[in-house]
């Protein structure tokens, strides 16, 4: 990791390659057999790339589409009319829990974010400080809530209820998330960070009044991938059995076939329904398309980089260190996920081999599994760095150094593990006391 800092920040080679040959490197170290490391290179860019190119880069579109009619600017004004630019960064916080509850931080992200962009454009304010607090609040709706996919891991092997981990879990987290949101724009060492929008993925131009689409089309064409997404959540918690009706509801609410939905509507809506030519709407794809080309790229590389340290054995090591700690199974299982979440870099990743590591202590712990859960997945969020793709996602599109990005974002990440392990204690107490 040092080494990948030092390529990154004093000779200002490109992340991509940066991460590339790093993962050479420590797939060298670590002993994987030399005619196996191409394998598992492209076995962790394909991985990662597999899960976000359709998500992100759809998302792209949807946002650069919208941005290019004045559909986010529309968004963006009656978000500052509603609550006004000294509360904008609370706009920005409410909308990302709401959104952020049933959908993965890459979708929400990707949908939110031309939003922010927007905002920033027209009040001039400081990009981290109308996008951190977005970001802040999807983050931790992501890491510490079912239906998310590490949660939602988690609650399953230790045979935890979704709903009450859910429950539990809102009284954690948006508390947590609220005020790490909020506070953090304000901390010194990030106000002196101003970044610039990233070129391509937001509209330059301004539009009048008359000029952008009503409030209901704007707002219908962003909410669709949330409605799609979080119904089929839903469903999938609250309705048991099998058949062709729930079949069409998952198919639609995954993110790639709700997000490109999402986009054939915006190119209708924004496109000959108001009078523009598919030409102008299609450039308006591209023109996204190519400005996630390299931000793809990087978070690939993160991916192959988190699967040479898989392949590594480090989780291994990790449990059979830990095999002979003594001390409270909540902590001990937050403090696991930690540990494999700095080694390892993927939070899911982190928070499903946690869960194997400790799960034979819950048996005669006495300890409620949702509890376990969250601690769990609260660990699993700390300390997101350089080996974890989220972090070049971040460090991308909020346009920032490698080293800005560690002061941002690694800190917030790992202060919300604190605070999420001081909720689930906290939780575990009440409890207690009320004898449940």
């Amino acid at each position: 990791m040092g080494i990948l800092l030092f390529l990154m920040t004093r000779l200002k080679l490109n992340g991509f390659i940066a991460l590339l040959l790093v993962a050479v490197g420590v797939a060298l170290v670590q002993g994987v057999e030399m005619e196996k490391i191409p394998e598992v290179l492209g076995e962790g860019v394909g991985g990662q790339i597999g899960d976000t190119m359709l998500v992100v880069g759809l998302g792209a579109m949807v946002g650069r589409v919208m941005g290019d009619c004045g559909a986010a600017q529309r968004i963006a004004t009656t978000l500052i009319d509603t609550f006004g630019l000294r509360w904008v960064q609370v706009a920005m916080v409410v909308t990302a829990m709401l959104i952020g509850v049933t959908m993965f931080y890459e979708v929400a992200f990707v949908i939110i974010v031309p939003v922010a962009f927007t905002i920033v454009r027209v009040t001039r304010k400081n990009l981290l400080w109308v996008g951190l607090p977005m970001s802040i609040a999807l983050s931790t709706m992501h890491s510490f809530l079912p239906p998310h996919p590490g949660p939602t891991a988690v609650a399953s092997t230790f045979h935890a209820s979704v709903g009450l981990t859910l429950f539990y879990g809102l009284f954690i987290a948006v508390p947590a998330g609220a005020l790490i949101a909020l506070v953090w724009p304000r901390l010194p060492f990030v106000r002196r960070m101003d970044p610039a929008i990233p070129k391509g993925l937001v509209s330059e131009r301004t539009f009048t009044d008359e000029e952008m689409p009503g409030l209901g089309w704007s707002l219908s064409v962003a909410l669709v991938p949330v409605v799609l997404i979080a119904g089929a959540a839903v469903t999938d918690m609250a309705v048991s059995g099998d058949g062709p009706v729930l079949h069409f509801i998952t198919f639609i609410g995954s993110a790639p076939i709700a997000l490109l939905l999402t986009l054939l509507l915006a190119v209708w809506a924004f496109g000959p329904r108001i009078g523009r030519s598919l030409a102008e709407v299609s450039a308006s794809c591209n023109s996204a398309a190519q400005a996630m080309a390299m931000i793809l790229l990087v978070i690939g590389a993160g991916g192959a980089f988190k699967e040479v340290l898989v392949e590594g054995g480090i989780s291994d090591y990790i449990k059979d260190l830990t095999d002979s700690w003594s001390i409270s199974p909540i902590i001990l299982a937050w403090l696991i996920a930690v540990v494999l979440r700095v080694a390892l870099g993927s939070a899911t990743v982190a928070v499903v081999t946690a869960a194997g590591v400790v799960q034979p202590l819950l048996e005669n712990s006495g300890v409620h599994p949702e509890l376990m859960v969250l601690a769990v997945s609260c660990g699993s969020i700390a300390f997101s760095h350089v080996n974890d793709p989220g972090f070049w996602m971040f460090k991308e599109y909020f346009n920032l150094s490698v080293i800005d990005a560690i002061k941002a974002r690694t800190t917030y990440t790992t202060v919300l593990a604190v605070l999420g392990l001081g909720g689930v204690l906290a939780v575990e107490w009440t409890l207690e006391a009320l004898n449940v």
